[in-house]
Protein backbone atom coordinates (compact mmCIF):
# COMPACT_ATOMS: atom_id res chain seq x y z
CA UNK A 1 0.00 0.00 0.00
CA UNK A 2 1.33 3.42 -0.96
CA UNK A 3 -0.31 6.61 0.26
CA UNK A 4 0.72 10.10 -0.74
CA UNK A 5 2.25 11.09 2.59
CA UNK A 6 2.43 7.87 4.61
CA UNK A 7 3.97 4.89 2.85
CA UNK A 8 3.41 1.34 4.06
CA UNK A 9 5.68 -1.49 3.00
CA UNK A 10 5.65 -5.06 4.27
CA UNK A 11 8.24 -7.80 3.99
CA UNK A 12 8.56 -10.90 6.16
CA UNK A 13 6.12 -9.49 8.75
CA UNK A 14 8.12 -6.29 9.07
CA UNK A 15 6.01 -3.22 8.32
CA UNK A 16 7.72 0.10 7.64
CA UNK A 17 5.50 3.15 8.11
CA UNK A 18 7.28 6.12 6.57
CA UNK A 19 5.98 9.67 6.94
CA UNK A 20 7.17 11.97 4.16
CA UNK A 21 5.32 15.13 3.17
CA UNK A 22 8.42 16.57 1.51
CA UNK A 23 8.70 19.23 4.22
CA UNK A 24 8.42 19.01 8.01
CA UNK A 25 6.14 15.99 8.33
CA UNK A 26 3.38 17.99 9.98
CA UNK A 27 0.76 15.74 11.55
CA UNK A 28 -2.34 17.09 9.86
CA UNK A 29 -5.75 15.38 10.14
CA UNK A 30 -5.18 13.56 6.86
CA UNK A 31 -1.68 12.40 7.82
CA UNK A 32 -2.91 11.13 11.18
CA UNK A 33 -5.69 9.25 9.41
CA UNK A 34 -3.11 7.64 7.14
CA UNK A 35 -0.96 6.60 10.12
CA UNK A 36 -3.97 4.96 11.78
CA UNK A 37 -4.76 3.13 8.54
CA UNK A 38 -1.15 1.95 8.29
CA UNK A 39 -1.16 0.67 11.88
CA UNK A 40 -4.42 -1.17 11.25
CA UNK A 41 -2.90 -2.74 8.16
CA UNK A 42 0.23 -3.72 10.10
CA UNK A 43 -1.80 -5.30 12.89
CA UNK A 44 -3.81 -7.30 10.37
CA UNK A 45 -0.48 -8.43 8.91
CA UNK A 46 0.75 -9.38 12.43
CA UNK A 47 3.79 -7.25 11.76
CA UNK A 48 6.56 -5.71 13.78
CA UNK A 49 6.54 -1.99 12.93
CA UNK A 50 9.20 0.60 12.19
CA UNK A 51 7.85 4.18 12.22
CA UNK A 52 10.19 6.62 10.54
CA UNK A 53 10.27 9.98 8.81
CA UNK A 54 12.11 11.68 5.98
CA UNK A 55 15.55 13.19 5.53
CA UNK A 56 16.51 15.27 8.59
CA UNK A 57 13.09 15.17 10.26
CA UNK A 58 10.91 12.66 12.05
CA UNK A 59 8.03 15.08 12.60
CA UNK A 60 7.61 18.72 13.61
CA UNK A 61 4.31 17.95 15.32
CA UNK A 62 0.75 19.04 14.67
CA UNK A 63 -0.08 21.07 11.57
CA UNK A 64 0.04 24.65 12.90
CA UNK A 65 -2.05 25.98 10.01
CA UNK A 66 -4.91 23.74 11.13
CA UNK A 67 -4.32 24.78 14.75
CA UNK A 68 -4.50 28.49 13.88
CA UNK A 69 -7.80 28.09 12.04
CA UNK A 70 -9.28 26.35 15.06
CA UNK A 71 -12.75 24.87 15.01
CA UNK A 72 -13.86 21.27 14.69
CA UNK A 73 -11.06 20.26 12.35
CA UNK A 74 -8.40 21.37 14.85
CA UNK A 75 -10.11 19.53 17.69
CA UNK A 76 -10.36 16.36 15.62
CA UNK A 77 -6.67 16.64 14.83
CA UNK A 78 -5.79 17.02 18.50
CA UNK A 79 -7.99 14.11 19.50
CA UNK A 80 -6.50 11.85 16.83
CA UNK A 81 -2.94 12.82 17.74
CA UNK A 82 -3.35 12.38 21.47
CA UNK A 83 -5.14 9.04 21.03
CA UNK A 84 -2.41 7.84 18.66
CA UNK A 85 -0.04 7.56 21.62
CA UNK A 86 -2.31 5.00 23.27
CA UNK A 87 -2.76 3.18 19.95
CA UNK A 88 0.99 2.73 19.55
CA UNK A 89 1.60 1.93 23.22
CA UNK A 90 -0.90 -0.93 23.04
CA UNK A 91 0.05 -2.21 19.58
CA UNK A 92 0.37 -5.99 20.02
CA UNK A 93 3.71 -6.43 18.21
CA UNK A 94 7.05 -4.62 18.67
CA UNK A 95 7.25 -1.01 17.52
CA UNK A 96 10.52 0.77 16.74
CA UNK A 97 10.73 4.51 16.12
CA UNK A 98 13.62 5.42 13.82
CA UNK A 99 14.10 9.16 14.27
CA UNK A 100 15.74 10.67 11.18
CA UNK A 101 16.54 14.08 12.67
CA UNK A 102 14.45 16.83 14.26
CA UNK A 103 11.42 15.82 16.32
CA UNK A 104 9.13 18.35 17.97
CA UNK A 105 5.94 18.40 20.02
CA UNK A 106 3.47 15.74 18.80
CA UNK A 107 6.30 14.19 16.80
CA UNK A 108 8.11 13.58 20.10
CA UNK A 109 5.03 12.07 21.75
CA UNK A 110 4.51 9.70 18.82
CA UNK A 111 8.18 8.72 18.93
CA UNK A 112 8.07 8.06 22.67
CA UNK A 113 5.11 5.72 22.25
CA UNK A 114 7.33 3.12 20.60
CA UNK A 115 8.92 0.19 22.40
CA UNK A 116 12.40 1.20 21.24
CA UNK A 117 13.62 4.55 19.90
CA UNK A 118 16.69 5.05 17.73
CA UNK A 119 18.05 8.54 17.15
CA UNK A 120 20.31 9.84 14.39
CA UNK A 121 23.59 11.59 15.07
CA UNK A 122 23.72 15.13 13.74
CA UNK A 123 22.84 18.74 14.46
CA UNK A 124 19.23 17.92 15.30
CA UNK A 125 16.92 19.14 18.04
CA UNK A 126 14.38 17.22 20.10
CA UNK A 127 11.83 19.27 22.03
CA UNK A 128 8.35 19.45 23.47
CA UNK A 129 8.16 23.15 22.68
CA UNK A 130 4.56 23.89 23.67
CA UNK A 131 5.40 26.37 26.43
CA UNK A 132 7.79 28.20 24.10
CA UNK A 133 4.97 28.87 21.64
CA UNK A 134 2.45 29.91 24.29
CA UNK A 135 0.64 26.65 24.95
CA UNK A 136 0.11 24.98 28.30
CA UNK A 137 1.63 21.50 28.16
CA UNK A 138 -1.22 19.08 27.44
CA UNK A 139 -1.79 16.37 30.00
CA UNK A 140 -1.29 13.64 27.41
CA UNK A 141 2.03 15.18 26.37
CA UNK A 142 3.18 15.43 29.99
CA UNK A 143 2.45 11.79 30.75
CA UNK A 144 4.26 10.68 27.60
CA UNK A 145 7.34 12.67 28.61
CA UNK A 146 7.19 11.30 32.14
CA UNK A 147 6.90 7.79 30.69
CA UNK A 148 10.37 8.01 29.14
CA UNK A 149 12.47 10.86 30.54
CA UNK A 150 14.55 11.01 33.68
CA UNK A 151 13.11 13.40 36.32
CA UNK A 152 15.45 16.33 35.67
CA UNK A 153 15.00 16.20 31.89
CA UNK A 154 11.24 15.86 32.33
CA UNK A 155 11.12 19.08 34.35
CA UNK A 156 13.21 20.97 31.81
CA UNK A 157 11.29 19.59 28.84
CA UNK A 158 7.94 20.65 30.27
CA UNK A 159 8.62 23.89 32.11
CA UNK A 160 11.29 25.63 30.00
CA UNK A 161 10.79 23.90 26.62
CA UNK A 162 14.43 22.82 26.45
CA UNK A 163 15.69 21.94 23.01
CA UNK A 164 17.81 18.82 23.47
CA UNK A 165 20.75 17.95 21.26
CA UNK A 166 20.75 14.32 20.18
CA UNK A 167 23.44 13.46 22.74
CA UNK A 168 21.47 15.14 25.51
CA UNK A 169 18.31 13.43 24.26
CA UNK A 170 20.02 10.05 24.59
CA UNK A 171 21.09 10.73 28.18
CA UNK A 172 17.66 12.13 29.04
CA UNK A 173 15.70 9.13 27.81
CA UNK A 174 14.24 10.27 24.49
CA UNK A 175 16.41 7.71 22.68
CA UNK A 176 17.53 4.20 23.51
CA UNK A 177 20.52 4.54 21.22
CA UNK A 178 22.11 6.80 18.61
CA UNK A 179 23.44 5.73 15.23
CA UNK A 180 24.82 7.46 12.17
CA UNK A 181 22.11 8.63 9.80
CA UNK A 182 23.32 6.22 7.13
CA UNK A 183 22.91 3.30 9.55
CA UNK A 184 19.45 4.22 10.87
CA UNK A 185 17.35 2.01 8.63
CA UNK A 186 19.63 -1.01 8.78
CA UNK A 187 19.86 -0.80 12.59
CA UNK A 188 16.09 -0.53 12.90
CA UNK A 189 15.65 -3.58 10.69
CA UNK A 190 18.29 -5.48 12.66
CA UNK A 191 16.43 -4.77 15.90
CA UNK A 192 13.10 -5.66 14.32
CA UNK A 193 14.51 -9.01 13.27
CA UNK A 194 15.68 -9.73 16.82
CA UNK A 195 12.35 -8.61 18.33
CA UNK A 196 10.45 -10.96 16.05
CA UNK A 197 12.04 -13.83 17.97
CA UNK A 198 10.15 -12.79 21.11
CA UNK A 199 7.16 -14.80 22.24
CA UNK A 200 4.23 -12.85 20.77
CA UNK A 201 1.76 -13.44 23.57
CA UNK A 202 4.28 -12.68 26.30
CA UNK A 203 5.29 -9.45 24.54
CA UNK A 204 1.72 -8.24 24.10
CA UNK A 205 0.49 -9.12 27.58
CA UNK A 206 3.60 -7.73 29.28
CA UNK A 207 3.62 -4.37 27.49
CA UNK A 208 -0.09 -3.84 28.02
CA UNK A 209 0.19 -4.84 31.69
CA UNK A 210 2.94 -2.37 32.54
CA UNK A 211 1.30 0.39 30.45
CA UNK A 212 -2.30 -0.10 31.57
CA UNK A 213 -2.29 2.85 33.99
CA UNK A 214 -0.53 5.06 31.43
CA UNK A 215 -3.05 4.24 28.72
CA UNK A 216 -5.95 4.89 31.11
CA UNK A 217 -4.37 8.23 32.01
CA UNK A 218 -4.08 9.17 28.34
CA UNK A 219 -7.70 8.31 27.61
CA UNK A 220 -8.89 10.17 30.71
CA UNK A 221 -6.79 13.22 29.78
CA UNK A 222 -7.89 13.61 26.16
CA UNK A 223 -11.28 15.28 26.82
CA UNK A 224 -9.67 17.59 29.39
CA UNK A 225 -6.96 18.61 26.91
CA UNK A 226 -9.60 19.24 24.25
CA UNK A 227 -11.57 21.39 26.68
CA UNK A 228 -8.40 23.39 27.38
CA UNK A 229 -7.96 23.90 23.64
CA UNK A 230 -11.55 25.13 23.31
CA UNK A 231 -11.16 27.56 26.20
CA UNK A 232 -7.86 28.84 24.82
CA UNK A 233 -9.54 29.49 21.49
CA UNK A 234 -12.32 31.41 23.20
CA UNK A 235 -9.86 33.59 25.09
CA UNK A 236 -7.95 34.39 21.91
CA UNK A 237 -11.16 35.36 20.14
Amino acid sequence: MTIDTVQYTLQDRLAIIRIDDGKRNALSPSVLHEIYDALDRAEADRATVIITGREDVFSAGFDLNVMKRGGTNALRMLRAGYALTARVLAYPYPVIAACNGHSLAMGVFLMLSADYVIGSRGDYKIAANEVAIGLTMPRVAAVMLRHRLNPSAYQRAVTVSQYFSVDAALVSGFFDELVNVTDLQSRAEELADSFQALDERAHTVSKRRIRAALIRKIRWSIPLDLLDAILLGMRRN
